[in-house]
């Protein structure tokens, strides 16, 4: 038997298991398996795999996803580049980083994207947000990121987001995990009331389904993107790492 799994903390959030254990099923895939892993810790990855040796390649979501880099043997390049992992493969016991975010993201934007979306606002600077800034980066678009704690001068604290910035970027990406299951009655505090038609909001969380910051977004008519798309994208991408395709 083949293991497969997320490691992550909390978990009761994700989709992962379902999407893969459907997968199987749908597709007539024998011996393999997909178990969700909750490490309250990072440190605690060794024993896990120690104590799971049928484990050959895992998902990594929050709050892990740039504290496992030290864990791993070796990078691909795009997950060098962007500092931050979401897929991990085993090879003959060497652990191997990928980021599947940033392919999974990229293709889910792209049917959306306007020439009007160039000047972009992040929310959040976690392992997430690093594979969307990659993406924009590649892409040729500004960006502003915008987060609890500013790490440098030229982020902006959330408290610090004016109604001017929110005009100014019409593409709003939420990569915090304000809103998420079970916390759907929570969302990043700004001056929504400046949003409208022209603005695009895309919130990476896809559970729950729609998002406060989404719905406060629909209010003020703006087009809203959920992660689910990217969740789908990201999965498939990962499978093929998995399995050398």
């Amino acid at each position: 038997m083949k293991t497969y799994g997320l490691v992550g903390f909390p978990l009761s959030h994700s989709f992962s298991k379902t999407y893969f254990t459907e997968k199987f099923l749908k597709e007539n895939i024998q011996n393999c398996e997909y178990l969700n892993f909750e490490l309250e810790k990072i440190s605690f990855l060794p024993e896990l795999l120690k104590n799971n040796k049928n484990i050959v390649g895992f998902n990594v979501t929050v709050p892990y996803k740039q504290s496992i880099i030290p864990y791993l043997h070796e990078l691909d390049k795009t997950a060098e580049k962007i500092g931050a992992v979401n897929t991990v493969k085993i090879n003959n016991g060497k652990l191997i980083g990928y980021n599947t975010d940033e392919y999974g993201f990229r293709f889910s934007l792209k049917p959306f994207l306007e020439n009007k979306h160039q000047n972009v606002l992040i929310l959040g600077n976690g392992g997430a947000s690093k594979a969307v800034q990659y993406v924009l980066k590649d892409l040729g678009m500004e960006y502003t990121i915008a987060q609890r704690n500013p790490e440098n001068k030229e982020h902006l604290s959330f408290t610090e987001i004016t109604e001017k910035a929110i005009q100014y970027h019409l593409l709003i990406i939420n990569t915090t995990p304000v809103g998420m299951h079970p916390n759907v009655n929570e969302c990043i505090d700004l001056p929504y009331h400046c949003i409208n038609k022209e603005h695009l909001l895309y919130d990476l969380i896809y559970n729950p389904v729609k998002t406060l910051f989404l719905k406060k977004g629909e209010q003020q008519k703006a087009s809203t993107i959920n992660g689910l798309s990217m969740l789908h994208l990201q999965a498939e991408k990962t499978w093929m790492i998995w399995n050398n395709q």
